[in-house]
């Protein structure tokens, strides 16, 4: 009879949720994080069990990453990452001590971190007194040459046989200088197989690669109010078949803002984008894609783009849905969007200014409700499938084919496409994006 008794007990411990603390300074891994905080990110992932919540220290910077491997939840009752607004920093910093001196202001190091490779020299930069520096490099965008170390000038960087090279002034002092190096992957990342994952309030910053990464058969991904921060890949970048929702995110200064592939499924809602390098929004693969209330202030090489595999085997067509997008390009050079090949795009409320678009053959672009404008081109190739309804259009100039239309021939490029219903050159009421959702005093 106690024993009877006793097991609706056990039950219930079992069932009960446990707050995990982890605190880098005052934290020690042989806690068990209840009763006393863990220091390590690692511990507490190791010790959670579904139902439980993480919860770093409010507004501290830590010096780790979260890694979830294999790791699950279950429905109702997720395994919870809840950062209070707590940065997850992947740099450290470069110490004099280190590095060779070479005269003139250059210091060499041939191994600051291990197992560098070309996808990761391709992602790096190093942080001069707090402030990016890529050299004119980035992951999927433009990459400068590297200099020679001779040609160097103060201020700048270079990799070659193998090593680092920092330039300073003449007589500067290495460590006064506050330089750092992004020694870490992700801030946060998911691999193997798991389920069941919430990670909220917290920012990755300054890793090499992306600030949140997920990897593998991932299942019931939320991600709530997150931040990446310039890192050397993606803002977010779901891979695979995982399956991803995201409300509440913030992406400035990586080299894209997003980037999903292969057969992941990703859902956004109330996304802010600016200062990337390479894309700003990139969707590659088969598998469909969402975004709601965006705003891109795009400065990147590309500002969307919506493409498929060509070298993977395809399970369908990509399709990619936008509604209520603002991308408006605030970069001196223009920017660019492209539908590809074998892919769909849908829009809905959405504005595209200073964007110049491009629909390639056997893709497919439905807009409604949405505004093309600025100094820039719209431009439907031979082969792409197009179809408008309410949509307003105020550019340099519309294209299908070889055939070039502009405000005096609106109607003739109505019938060019032959899909194109309700629609008019220039302004008005009840098309484009409303960003007043977005609070732009605190993005």
């Amino acid at each position: 009879m106690r024993l009877l008794l006793l097991l609706p007990c056990l039950a219930l411990l079992r069932l009960s949720a446990a707050d995990l603390q982890v605190d880098p300074v005052r934290g020690d891994d042989a806690a068990d994080g209840r009763s006393a905080p863990v220091r390590t990110l690692a511990r507490a992932i190791r010790l959670a069990a579904p139902g439980d919540t993480i919860h770093l220290q409010p507004g501290v910077v830590y010096s780790d990453s979260a890694v979830f491997a294999n790791k699950h939840g279950e429905p109702g009752r997720p395994i919870t990452l809840d950062g209070h607004g707590a940065i997850l920093d992947g740099s450290e910093p470069v110490r004099a001590a280190e590095w060779e001196a070479l005269g003139g202001g250059l210091f060499r190091k041939s191994d600051l971190v291990p197992s560098l490779n070309d996808a990761m020299l391709g992602r790096w930069f190093f942080l001069w007194d707090g402030r990016m520096n890529t050299m004119g490099r980035t992951s999927k965008g433009p990459k400068a040459a590297f200099k020679k170390p001779t040609e160097l000038q103060p201020g700048e960087w270079t990799h070659a046989d193998g090593a680092f090279y920092l330039r300073l002034a003449d007589g500067a002092d290495l460590d006064a200088a506050n330089i750092r190096y992004p020694a870490r992957a992700n801030a946060v990342s998911q691999a193997g197989k798991g389920s069941h994952l919430v990670i909220r309030n917290v920012t990755g910053r300054h890793v090499y690669n992306d600030g949140f990464n997920v990897h593998g058969s991932q299942r019931a991904l939320v991600f709530e109010n997150i931040a990446a921060i310039e890192c050397g890949d993606d803002g977010f970048s779901a891979h695979e078949d995982a399956e991803c929702r995201i409300d509440g995110f913030v992406s400035m200064g990586n080299s894209t803002g997003l980037c999903d592939t292969v057969s992941s499924v990703t859902h956004y809602r109330n996304v802010y984008i600016r200062d990337c390098q390479g894309y700003d929004v990139f969707f590659i693969g088969d598998s469909p894609h969402s975004m709601e209330n965006v705003i891109v202030e795009s400065t990147a090489a590309r500002a969307l783009e919506i493409a498929r595999h060509n070298d993977r085997p395809q399970n369908g067509v990509g399709e990619v849905v936008l509604k209520n997008v603002l991308i408006r390009r605030v970069a001196p050079t223009p920017g660019v969007a492209h539908v590809g090949t074998g892919v769909r795009l849908r829009m809905e409320n959405c504005t595209l200014e200073g964007v110049q678009f491009t629909a390639a053959a056997g893709g497919e672009t439905e807009t409604r409700r949405s505004v093309f404008r600025g100094q820039s081109r719209l431009e439907i190739r031979e082969g792409a499938r197009w179809a408008g309804q309410g949509n307003r259009y105020d550019l340099l100039e519309l294209v299908v084919g070889a055939r070039r239309f502009g405000a005096a021939d609106f109607v003739s490029f109505q019938q060019a496409v032959q899909g194109e219903v309700g629609s008019a050159w220039g302004k008005g009421e009840g098309a484009g994006a409303d960003s007043s959702w977005h609070d732009k005093k605190s993005p």
